[in-house]
């Protein structure tokens, strides 16, 4: 049975409140991927985030699948319980999805029941395209040459990450157009995936900035 959170912030993952695991997070081996980051030119979320991994003990091991093959992923990978993707540039991870065999790699580790969790663009390459990444009209991401925005098709739907009202009126009319459902989350939700049980949560004290 797939297990999948995906949230908006990366902070829900690492601090939120949600139950996928029969032990606390910290006595997991989490496989931390930081691929996206590479394709956005702050970073700071990103020390952000693994300064507070360390805070509250987590064994995890940063990843980069950039440049990487499936063999090696597949080493790299070994004995992981749980991958966090980071989130970051949208089309920049999924080149290196693509180019990686990444999409492989993780089906074999859902199969063996190993929790894929993903923030933001992380979140965006577990649906079925990412087009939602060009809804918005402060896109500015480079597209690192990708127009095939067909993704890894984990889930069912698509999600919108970091929903505010004042978008309403932006990503409505493509929700409308879109071929799957649409999921919005704000920055204090999430999405827990257990096989085919879907199921929004929320989580008031996650900080949105």
């Amino acid at each position: 049975m797939p297990k999948l959170l995906l949230t908006s912030r990366g902070t829900y993952i690492i601090d939120g409140t949600y139950e996928i695991f029969d032990k606390p997070r910290n006595q997991i081996k989490w496989a931390y991927v930081i691929t996206a980051s590479k394709g956005v030119p702050d970073i700071s979320y990103l020390n952000t985030h693994r300064q507070r991994m360390i805070e509250l003990g987590w064994n995890f091991t940063e990843i980069d699948i950039e440049g990487k093959n499936e063999d090696e992923l597949r080493q790299a990978f070994k004995d992981t319980e749980a991958i966090y993707v980071e989130g970051g540039n949208t089309f920049y991870l999924l080149k290196a999805i693509r180019e990686s065999k990444f999409e492989k790699v993780i089906r074999e580790l859902l199969d063996k029941g190993v929790v894929y969790t993903g923030s933001s663009a992380g979140a965006y390459v577990a649906c079925p395209t990412i087009e939602m990444a060009t809804w918005k009209r402060d896109n500015k991401f480079d597209h690192h040459g990708v127009t095939d925005f067909t993704a890894m098709n984990l889930v069912p739907f698509l999600v919108v990450a970091h929903y505010t009202s004042d978008l309403e009126s932006i990503i409505r009319p493509k929700i409308n157009q879109a071929k799957y459902p649409v999921k919005i989350l704000t920055d204090q939700q999430a999405i827990l995936v257990k096989g085919d049980k879907i199921e929004i949560l929320e989580d008031k004290n996650i900080k949105s900035k």
